[in-house]
Formats: structure tokens, C-alpha cells, sequence
């Protein structure tokens, strides 16, 4: 292997180096300073890349969180959403590209990165052999706590709902309590941003309720970001969305904004007596006609087209009586089936 050193220049002229193999366009390790820019974001990143091998994982990756957000990262199994948070939390080097939290690199300043985060892995690996409150105790001194150890152990007992069962095994606890445990572990140093990895998977409806309560209290004081299949847990708690599908970002926009998208209208219709699906048909801009009954309808808009003044306008021309007219309210869930089928799902 030979080894080349770049120099090249970011905002501030510093070095940058990169490893490279002789025969490949791929680079393998990139490292980066300084160690604190962009005053105000929680999360940053800069066109972040990370390969395995020769399969690309991100393609370019840039996100910007500011403090206070509760964001939503979404997309399909193996869209690379792990990938990102193991970045963003220190335990994986991007291929190329800049990630900081709360104004750190993540390449120079890991250990002050994991002062600031608390970070909950999907598989939530636990000390299955140790007592709730032993464990919390444990990772308590793991971030040098000292004298605020027992203070802050309480105190995620309490926050969390663990008092009954603090004085029992781990391996002793339902999948929810275990969940319960993880996030204590998160928190327990008072991290400025949560990242959570399919927090609520695996849980009964309950559990499930339980969990979605509270990170949604945890996100009024901290910066959250959470992956998750489930939409309406994205609907409940977050503010914002993200949507990552084979390794591309392919929406960045408010919980409602995204909701509210107009990529394909469907508007539901009803007229006072029957009418001939060819006449619908006809009507500017639309793309599909599915009858409900024989007076209701249900037409869908080719993209970004309004045709609400086309199906008035066609009643008036063949004088039907319109007794209804209303655009459906898309669910998240149709705006993200769009938005990772239409780039080759």
C-alpha cells in the first residue's frame, strides 16, 4: 500500500490528509480540523461518504440540526441510517466528508463528542447480569461522574419509570423496561443531543406508548434525533424529517411541511347523481379515476398540478350538481413510499 498525503484547504486553511490505496478512486480514511466551527447547530455534516469495501453506504451526505430539534431519520432497511448516527456518535470514521456535534469534529474530538451525546444502538446492549441500578451506577463512572453518581442515577429512576424495578437483573426486565434502561444509560451524563436507533422496535402497543411519551418530554430539552419505521411515531414526536434512501438524502423538511406535500393530489368528489367516468377522465391534469360509488369519486393529480378549478369548471359545462370537493390529507407514510420508490425501490 502507498501512502499519500493531500494537502488541501477548508474555511479556515487547515490540512487535510487522506489514505489512499494506489488503485483505487475510493479514499479510506479522511481526518479533519479544526475542532470547533459552526456556533449554534447541534449536528452538522459536511458531504459525508462512507463505504464498506466498494459498496457506497452515504453518497454525500449534509444535514444541519439546530439545538432544541427533534428530528426523524427515515428510510428503508440498509438505507444507511445506522451508519450515519455511528458516524455522528464517534463509532465509525466517515470515507470522506465532516460531521460535527455541538461544534466538535467528530475526527479530532471524539471524547468531547461523547461528553455531549447520549446514544442508544438499536440492538441496546446491556449487562444482562447487573442489577438496574448497579448498571446505572456503572456507566455513571464510566462518565466520571463522581459525587453526582447516586444524584443522577435517581434521578433517571425517576425520569424514566425504573423505580419498581431498580433492584432487579436487566435479564429479569420485559423488552420495554430493557428500552427503559438504555435510555436511563443515554441520558445519565446530561447529554446536549439524544441519538436513538429504532427506540421503540420490538414493543407491544403499551410499551410502545410508554417509550413515545417519553422521548417526547425528553425532546423539549434536548436536541433528538431518532431513527424508526413507524410513521406515526415520526407524526407524534418529531419536527422534522429526513429521508434517506440508498445512501442518498432525498427529503430534508418540516414533519408538516412533508405531510402536506402536493408531489400527487388526490381530491375526493361528489356529485348529486351519477356521472361517466370518461367525463373525469377528460378533466386537465389527471393522472387517475377511482370510483367509490356510483356518485363519488376519488381523482388523482399528475404532479403539481391544481385540479380543482378544472372539476368545478366541467360540472358547470354539464350541469352537475357538485356537492362536495376536498383535497385528502396525505399521511407521512404515502409522502415517504414517493420519495424512496421513485428513486429505484
Amino acid at each position: 500500500m502507498i501512502i499519500t498525503f493531500f494537502e488541501s484547504s477548508t474555511s479556515r486553511k487547515i490540512k487535510n490528509f487522506e489514505l489512499r490505496t494506489p488503485n483505487s478512486k475510493l479514499p479510506i480514511i479522511t481526518t479533519f480540523a479544526p475542532s470547533k466551527q459552526n456556533q449554534g447547530m447541534s449536528i452538522k455534516t459536511v458531504c459525508i461518504t462512507k463505504y464498506y469495501g466498494t459498496q457506497l453506504v452515504l453518497d454525500n451526505i449534509s444535514i444541519d440540526i439546530n439545538k432544541g430539534e427533534v428530528v426523524g431519520l427515515l428510510g428503508p432497511n440498509g438505507a444507511g441510517k445506522s451508519t450515519l448516527m455511528k458516524i455522528i456518535t464517534c463509532y465509525l470514521p466517515p470515507t470522506s466528508g465532516e460531521a460535527f456535534v455541538e461544534d466538535f469534529n467528530v475526527a479530532v474530538d471524539p471524547d468531547e463528542i461523547k461528553k455531549r451525546v447520549g446514544y442508544l444502538p438499536e440492538n441496546n446492549p446491556l449487562y444482562t447480569d447487573m442489577y438496574v441500578k448497579e448498571y446505572l451506577e456503572f456507566i455513571a463512572g464510566i462518565h466520571k461522574l463522581g459525587r453526582n453518581t447516586q444524584k443522577r442515577v435517581k434521578e433517571m429512576v425517576e425520569i424514566t419509570g425504573l423505580g419498581m424495578e431498580q433492584n432487579k437483573k436487566i435479564g429479569m426486565l420485559s423488552k420495554g423496561y430493557r428500552q427503559r434502561v438504555g435510555l436511563a444509560q443515554a441520558l445519565i451524563h446530561d447529554p446536549e443531543v439524544l441519538i436513538l436507533d429504532e427506540p421503540t422496535s420490538g414493543l407491544d402497543p403499551n410499551q410502545l406508548l410508554e417509550i413515545r411519551n417519553l422521548i417526547k418530554e425528553i425532546g423539549k430539552q434536548k436536541t433528538v434525533m431518532l431513527s424508526t419505521h413507524i410513521m406515526q411515531e415520526v407524526e407524534a414526536i418529531c419536527n422534522r424529517v429526513l429521508i434517506i434512501h440508498l445512501g442518498k438524502l432525498v427529503a430534508d423538511d418540516s414533519t408538516a411541511n412533508l405531510s402536506a406535500n402536493k408531489a400527487h393530489d388526490i381530491i375526493t368528489v361528489e356529485f348529486g347523481t351519477s356521472v361517466p367516468e370518461k367525463l373525469l377522465r377528460a378533466i386537465p391534469g389527471v393522472a387517475t379515476v377511482i370510483k367509490i360509488n356510483n356518485t363519488t369519486w376519488k381523482l388523482q393529480a399528475k404532479p403539481g398540478e391544481d385540479i380543482r378549478p378544472f372539476i368545478n369548471k366541467m360540472a358547470v359545462q354539464n350541469n352537475l350538481t357538485l356537492l362536495g370537493l376536498h383535497r385528502d390529507e396525505q399521511k407521512l407514510e404515502d409522502v415517504f413510499q414517493q420519495f424512496t420508490r421513485a428513486t429505484g425501490s
